[in-house]
């Protein structure tokens, strides 16, 4: 089990808990045991079956979560309904997954299924003082990406870690890879981000407005971060921090209409920088990109876009709340510094 990488934090923040300088999750190595869980939306137990066929190929020991294969749809009533929306097990089953993984010592990552939609639903259901017992001195990683943003959010604010956004276990382009998507790439990304030792390079394509940043890197899928805001596992400001932000399948209306309620409520003020990763399926790229741009240049900080991270073909792996450099000169976003 590895022993380096940890971080002393410092400060306070909510409930007490250390909210700057998070600690560095710990890198696995070889032979470490993982937990994948479904905090979201219901699991296709063929792909998840292939994803963690690619994580024992990693090396890894995996384990299920009780209910990752449940589905229940969104009332929670006795039949499940396939016309309708479904969740990977009840709110409560689906936190005692998170919970019995994260604090289960033999653990030492926490890999989430697939995205969807549930994550919001479990914060209120989290124990968060046992999560934070759980975590130990050494933190353990919370992967996941989409609707797991909301995860991420809490996690880093609430227990002071960092946490680890990209492609999960069954997903398609981890656990079955069309022929446009770069699956083989996905799972680099993913190696380096949970074993490696050095820096993650995301290169960008189009730069937005010229500068160089450093800060800690913050964000996630932009309609998580919009559907957080006013309530209490808001994310914490941006002021100061490098923000990610990317989605999937949200016209450039609805694109321009959460960038503007992040805008005008505060929460993007004194951002250092900005790095866009992939709108994908977010109607005409060419109007997308336009309409993020006109929100974001006027800033003032500098602003890359076209990262390979989020939803798109290519997704590379990032730490949030590590050191992160955005230079748009070098045309690249290097994170988990340090």
């Amino acid at each position: 089990m590895s022993s380096g990488g940890a971080r002393e934090t410092e400060g306070t923040g909510r409930d007490g808990i250390p909210d700057s300088r998070p600690r560095r999750h710990v890198k696995l190595r070889p032979g470490d045991r993982v937990a994948v869980v479904a905090p979201s939306g219901p699991v296709d137990r063929d792909r998840l079956e292939a994803g963690c066929a690619v994580l024992r190929g990693l090396g890894l020991d995996v384990v299920l979560g009780k209910h990752v294969l449940d589905r229940v749809n969104l009332d929670h009533g006795p039949a499940v309904r396939e016309d309708r929306h479904r969740l990977a097990g009840t709110d409560a089953d689906r936190a005692a997954d998170l919970t019995d993984a994260w604090c289960d010592p033999s653990v030492r990552a926490v890999l989430c299924a697939r995205g969807g939609y549930g994550a919001t639903r479990l914060l209120d259901h989290l124990d968060w003082a046992a999560l934070a017992a759980g975590s130990g001195p050494e933190p353990k990683i919370l992967h996941g990406s989409s609707d797991i943003t909301a995860l991420h959010v809490a996690f880093g604010a609430r227990l002071g870690v960092t946490t680890s956004f990209g492609p999960m276990a069954a997903a398609q382009i981890v656990a079955a890879p069309a022929a446009d998507e770069d699956g083989e790439g996905a799972v680099a990304g993913l190696r380096a981000a949970l074993f490696g030792s050095g820096t993650i390079e995301a290169p960008g394509t189009t730069v937005v407005r010229d500068g160089r940043a450093e800060g800690p890197l913050t964000g996630g899928t932009l309609s998580l971060l919009t559907a957080l805001l006013g309530t209490p596992h808001a994310p914490p400001p941006a002021a100061g921090r490098i923000v990610f932000l990317e989605d999937v399948a949200e016209e450039p209306y609805r694109l321009d209409r959460m960038l503007t309620q992040l805008l005008q409520s505060g929460w993007l003020d004194g951002a250092a920088g900005i790095a866009l990763g992939s709108f994908h399926d977010c109607g005409d790229p060419a109007e997308a990109g336009a309409v993020v741009a006109a929100r974001l240049a006027p800033m003032g900080v500098p602003v890359l876009a076209g990262l390979p991270a989020g939803h798109g073909p290519r997704q590379l792996t990032l730490e949030l709340g590590a050191p992160a450099v955005l230079d748009t000169g070098a045309r690249h976003l290097l994170g988990g510094i340090g």
